[in-house]
């Protein structure tokens, strides 16, 4: 009888680490989607910033920061990009500062592209950042830690450029 109950709380147990082992990778899954969610609106970000620049009547040292940030955003890796999106951000809230206030001329509909992406990317800044914090508190408990339930899979990190967006 006494190895029956031991059988059975060691079963739970391993049930227990299991399944929390599982959620642990799912939220792992979830911080990657997000983040996969997030590159893809940044990216069209990046473009949407390009087809501006080449429309907007700007001037020339407006032109040639908006651009080197667009083509940066787009074409490197994230570590080094990192610079590159707080630039575009600063450059695309000055033009939609200036196009309100009439300074320069920019297409309506470029115009609304823009503020429905920027409310995309805010929302999906927000998901991306509940679900890295998410993760990094279920890993900060001490059987996840103990058991090292989350195996060789890297804290997931959130970057300065997510704080400054739009």
């Amino acid at each position: 009888m006494i190895y029956f109950l031991i059988t059975l709380l060691v079963l739970l147990g391993a049930w227990y680490l299991s399944f929390s082992a599982s959620r642990l990778d799912r939220l792992h899954h979830r911080v990657e989607t997000s983040w996969e969610h997030l590159d893809a609106l940044l990216q069209r970000r990046g473009a949407l910033a390009l087809e501006i620049s080449h429309q907007a009547d700007l001037d020339l040292a407006t032109e040639l920061i908006l651009k080197e940030s667009a083509y940066v955003s787009r074409e490197e890796s994230i570590l080094e990009r990192n610079d590159a999106e707080r630039s575009l951000s600063e450059s695309l809230r000055f033009l939609k500062d200036s196009a309100q206030n009439g300074d320069i001329q920019i297409s309506v509909g470029l115009l609304d592209e823009l503020h429905v992406l920027t409310d995309k990317i805010k929302i999906a800044v927000s998901i991306h950042l509940e679900v890295v914090n998410s993760v990094a508190n279920l890993r900060s408990k001490r059987l996840y830690r103990i058991f090292h339930l989350a195996g060789k899979a890297k804290l997931p990190r959130t970057y300065s450029f997510e704080e400054e967006v739009l």
